[in-house]
C-alpha cells in the first residue's frame, strides 16, 4: 500500500513538474536564446570594428609609403633644378631638362604632391626661415628669397621651402 503512495505522490510531483515545466523550459530557452542574440551581436559588432580599424591601417600604410617616395624623390627634383640653372647657356639641353621636370611634377601632382607657395607673407607650417635680409623692395615679414622649394604631401609638408624673409628696420 505504501508503494502505491509512493507511486502516486511520484505520479503527482511528475505531474506537477510538467505543468510547470514546459513554462520553465520555455523561458529558460527564451533566455538562453537572447544571451547567444546578445553576444552574436556583440561578436559581430567587434568583427565590423576589426574590418574598419584594419581597413583603416591598411590606408595609413598606404599613405605612408606614398609619403617616403615622395620624400626619396625629392633630391631629384632638386637635382633637375640645379641642372637646369647649369644649362642656362645651353638652350636645347635646358628645354630637355624642363621637360623631364614638368613631367615629373605632373605625376607627383597627381598622387597629390605639390610645391609648397613660396610668395608673400612667411609662413611658419610651410616655410623655414634660413636668414633675414634688408630689401627695400619686400615688405617685411614676407619671403625676399627662395634657397630651396618645399613640397607637401597633400596636406602635410615634407619639407618646408627654405627661406630668406625680409626685415627692414
Amino acid at each position: 500500500m505504501e508503494e502505491e503512495k509512493n507511486a502516486e505522490s511520484n505520479t503527482k510531483s511528475q505531474d506537477t513538474q510538467e505543468q510547470t515545466s514546459p513554462h520553465t523550459d520555455d523561458e529558460s530557452i527564451k533566455q538562453a536564446f537572447k544571451e547567444l542574440e546578445d553576444k552574436y551581436m556583440r561578436v559581430h559588432a567587434d568583427f565590423e570594428n576589426t574590418k574598419k580599424r584594419l581597413e583603416r591601417d591598411k590606408n595609413q600604410a598606404l599613405e605612408y609609403a606614398y609619403e617616403k617616395i615622395a620624400k626619396d624623390l625629392l633630391p631629384v627634383l632638386d637635382a633637375l633644378e640645379s641642372a637646369k640653372e647649369a644649362a642656362k647657356d645651353n638652350p636645347a639641353i635646358l628645354e630637355g631638362i624642363s621637360h623631364i621636370k614638368e613631367n615629373l611634377l605632373k605625376v607627383l601632382s597627381k598622387h597629390g604632391i605639390e610645391e609648397v607657395d613660396a610668395s608673400g607673407e612667411f609662413d611658419p607650417n610651410s616655410h623655414e626661415c634660413i636668414m633675414q635680409v634688408a630689401n627695400p623692395e619686400v615688405q617685411n615679414g614676407h619671403i625676399a628669397q627662395i634657397m630651396q622649394k618645399g613640397y607637401r604631401y597633400k596636406e602635410r609638408t615634407l619639407r618646408p621651402a627654405m627661406v630668406a624673409v625680409a626685415k627692414n628696420d
